[in-house]
């Protein structure tokens, strides 16, 4: 599949979110490893805050990890509170295999719960291979999910306006069938 880089920069031009004046957001963060983590959430809710696209509101949730974040996420979207879900952990590699069941458990689970609501559920879920507790990888990882936070804001704007045009021109061609 093709895809294209965007740049992380919330500042670019982007489509209008056409189905809500506001799009509502929740953005779920796991608490393990909160210090890595929160530099997700922080670079994201700023991002949101200053996108050039219609605002955004966002309501911020916790979980104990990364496990819980898809029956959350499931639980918001069919709150019909939601435009889009946004889910941040770090699942790190312990030396055995619960690194890769956790891994695909969780991001299985957030695929699952958009196709099944069609409320978009966006990733910032890192899984790093080699992850030690000393301090140049807290360092690294932290820097890297500040930018993981604006990449997924950002694709969260676009995501909304990308749906809100389907949804749009769904309604048009339904409108002129009649």
């Amino acid at each position: 599949m093709n895809q294209q880089s965007v740049p992380a920069s919330p500042q670019i031009d982007r489509p209008p979110v056409r189905h809500s004046p506001a799009a509502r957001v929740a953005f779920i963060a796991s608490s393990w490893h909160r210090d890595i983590v929160d530099q997700a959430r922080n670079a994201a809710l700023a991002a949101f805050a200053e996108a050039n696209a219609p605002p955004v509101d966002v309501d911020t949730f916790d979980v104990p990890g990364a496990f819980e974040l898809p029956l959350h996420a499931k639980l918001l979207a069919r709150s019909g509170r939601y435009d889009a879900i946004v889910a941040v952990g770090f699942v790190v590699n312990g030396g055995i295999y619960r690194h890769e069941f956790v891994t695909a458990a969780v991001i299985d689970g957030l695929m699952r719960v958009q196709l099944e609501t069609e409320v978009p559920v966006l990733s910032a879920v890192l899984t790093p291979r080699d992850f030690h507790e000393h301090e140049p990888h807290r360092r690294f990882f932290a820097e890297h999910m500040v930018e993981k936070g604006r990449e997924v804001a950002d694709a969260c704007i676009r995501t909304l306006a990308s749906i809100g045009q389907l949804r749009d021109e769904a309604s048009h061609r339904a409108g002129a069938r009649r």
